[in-house]
């Protein structure tokens, strides 16, 4: 749960909905959208001249503004999803690497703390060795 949609990504599914001509009952539908959201959006997108209402035979339309805004759309989402994907394996990396230099003393998220003397007692063991 969590994963909201950007105002971008709503306006490119009605758009890409409207592409082929469409009712507000097939955008609000197809684009996944309440009542409330699809008015304020359809209000954007018209004010925006990203699609126009064509009164007969009363649906809407995508305007050649739209068409554009689409076609960046999906550059963008491809560039997007390139940077994501990026992301997650830089990610992956720098859990790699912190494992790798986890303590295997560590309990419960705590070092076990060693004092001085213990540490000076260490190294003249393994200096003897």
């Amino acid at each position: 749960m969590g994963n909201y949609r950007r105002r971008i990504d709503i306006i490119a599914d009605i758009l890409q909905v409207v592409g082929q001509g469409a009712t507000r009952t097939k955008v609000m539908y197809h684009a996944n959208l309440s009542y409330k959201l699809l008015v304020k959006y359809l209000l954007y997108v018209t004010c925006a001249n990203l699609v126009s209402f064509e009164k007969r035979p009363r649906r809407y339309v995508l305007t050649a503004k739209g068409e554009e805004f689409l076609e960046k759309y999906k550059e963008y989402e491809r560039h997007n999803r390139h940077v994501e994907e990026r992301l997650n394996h830089l990610s992956d990396q720098r859990k790699s690497l912190e494992k790798m230099t986890s303590n295997s003393k560590i309990n419960k998220g705590r070092a076990e703390s060693k004092s001085p003397r213990e540490i000076d007692r260490a190294r003249t063991v393994v200096s003897k060795a």
